[in-house]
């Protein structure tokens, strides 16, 4: 996206109010922003805004004492549909509902410049810690993992499954006429020896094509030009016709996956987010996962499309133009493989060195403790070349030992495949002599969300900071879009004013 696309748009936004926008709290669209009227940190709660979308509400990690409990684990999330849908917002001069904001999205939107691994694991991990910028007061710590990266060569056969929504609410330019451009992209990017079937519905379930072969790319095509927008949406029906139709064509050791394309107006048969969420994890235990992508305005029900994606070992991606369309099904399509699976995170604190801590983000992925070792408990998943990025703000017990030596220790546990016995990496995290351009981006991002939470931890955090900060990191940036993020924070502020 262009630095002057962006400006026109929250220009245009701007004549259309006549310049005489309020406070940034009453310019939301969907409401105000700040904690949500809930119980427990990071509890989901289902929540409309008056524009008709649908997400899960949340309070912001808070801070812990490291005195009383010094170890945090969470699961990694590896999903990216909050930022694209928040750049949606802001392109169209708005900006987006609090609830909508999901900052661990926003830093894995990104690839991080980190390094391959270097030995037999599929993964690598790093860390720095540094000084807080929105509090300066405090330390800030990156935790950084990448899946390894793959040649085209090295990635097995795909057996794909195409779900498509054709139900009356996606009949329109950006629901389905996008999503059939992304299915003929994706076709034209996947080998010959790659498998294609689609199950359409709306108020039936139809198989629209047998799994083909990509070789027969022309069948595909003509098939996909067939899909027509109209009618209810069965979609706990359709879920499990494509999950069976994916087993029936399994490639054993292949890269097996449902893609879902939906608003997620599930609204006959089994429509409840608790029932889909039990159909997607019995499927993702007999080794076929999950890549949800939502489109449209309306009725966007991302609450239960980042469920079901969260349980169902995959990952959700919002796509609103052809630019998103090209980022996950062109630039990051190796992503769609798995190296590393039921990925967690555990940190230990010194409590000698650290007072208290919070993970920024991650809300709806901590985990209990003992969860860490358990093999049975579900988490995600991250993909070839794929990065991960979290952030923990961090209170010090004193600035003359808080700089010395080890603050914590970095746990993951991850398998290279679904059912194997998890493998163990660990890491002393230490305060470096000067923090990297990766560490500034990362902060940048999650100072932006912050904003756009209007969090109770944003501290000294303002776009301008988060700009300055962004832009910082701009010297690794192979396809763009850490350049599109500094024209997104400065449109953003032109609509807070």
């Amino acid at each position: 996206m262009k630095k002057s696309f962006i400006a026109a748009a929250a220009a245009m936004c701007l004549m259309i109010a006549g310049c005489s926008m309020g406070p940034m709290d009453e310019f939301y669209n969907g409401g105000m922003v700040g904690a949500p009227d809930a119980s427990a940190p990071g509890m989901d709660m289902e929540q409309d805004n008056p524009g008709g979308d649908n997400y899960g509400d949340y309070q912001d990690n808070p801070f812990i004492k490291t005195a009383d409990e010094n170890v945090s684990t969470f699961s990694v999330d590896a999903d990216g549909a909050s930022y694209a849908n928040m750049r949606r917002y802001i392109t169209e001069g708005a900006l987006p509902y609090g609830g909508a904001v999901r900052i661990e999205e926003f830093l894995n939107y990104f690839t991080f410049d980190y390094a391959d691994p270097t030995d037999d694991n599929t993964v690598a991990i790093n860390s720095e810690v540094g000084p807080c910028p929105w509090a300066p007061e405090h330390r800030l710590m990156r935790l950084g993992i990448k899946g390894r990266s793959m040649a085209e060569s090295e990635i097995p056969d795909a057996n794909f499954v195409f779900l498509i929504d054709v139900s009356g609410s996606m009949n329109s330019n950006d629901k389905l006429g996008l999503l059939k451009k992304c299915m003929n992209t994706l076709v034209d990017q996947l080998r010959p020896t790659d498998r294609i079937s689609i199950i359409t519905y709306s108020g039936k379930v139809k198989k629209l094509l047998e799994s083909t072969l990509v070789k027969e790319s022309e069948s595909i095509k003509k098939a996909v030009s067939k899909l027509v927008a109209s009618g209810s949406t069965a979609g706990g029906e359709a879920l499990k016709m494509a999950y069976e139709e994916a087993l029936d064509n399994y490639i054993e050791g292949g890269n097996n996956r449902v893609i879902l394309g939906t608003d997620g107006d599930f609204n006959v048969g089994v429509t409840s987010t608790d029932a889909l969420v039990e159909m997607v994890q019995d499927y993702a235990s007999q080794g076929v996962y999950m890549t949800v992508c939502g489109f449209g305005r309306g009725n966007l029900n991302d609450s239960m499309m980042e469920s079901i994606s969260n349980n169902g070992n995959g990952n959700y991606e919002y796509i609103s133009t052809e630019d998103d369309m090209t980022k996950v099904f062109v630039n990051e399509r190796s992503e769609f493989f798995a190296v590393a699976n039921d990925a967690k995170i555990q940190i230990t604190f010194d409590a000698a060195k650290v007072d208290s801590y919070r993970l920024i983000g991650y809300e709806n992925r901590v985990l209990s403790n003992e969860d860490f070792e358990n093999d049975d408990k579900d988490a995600g998943e991250i993909g070839a070349g794929q990065t991960i990025t979290a952030l923990y703000e961090i209170v010090p017990v004193a600035e003359e030992t808080a700089s010395e030596g080890s603050l914590a220790v970095f746990d993951f546990r991850y398998k290279k495949t679904l059912g194997a016995e998890s493998i163990p990496l660990t890491l002393d995290v230490t305060m470096p002599e000067e923090v990297s351009s990766e560490f500034d981006f990362a902060a940048g991002v999650a100072a932006y969300g912050m904003i756009l939470r209007d969090s109770p931890y944003k501290g000294n955090a303002d776009f301008d900071m988060a700009c300055e900060l962004a832009q910082s990191g701009l010297s690794f940036d192979p396809f763009g879009y850490r350049a599109d993020f500094v024209d997104i924070i400065k449109a953003a502020k032109k609509l807070a004013e």
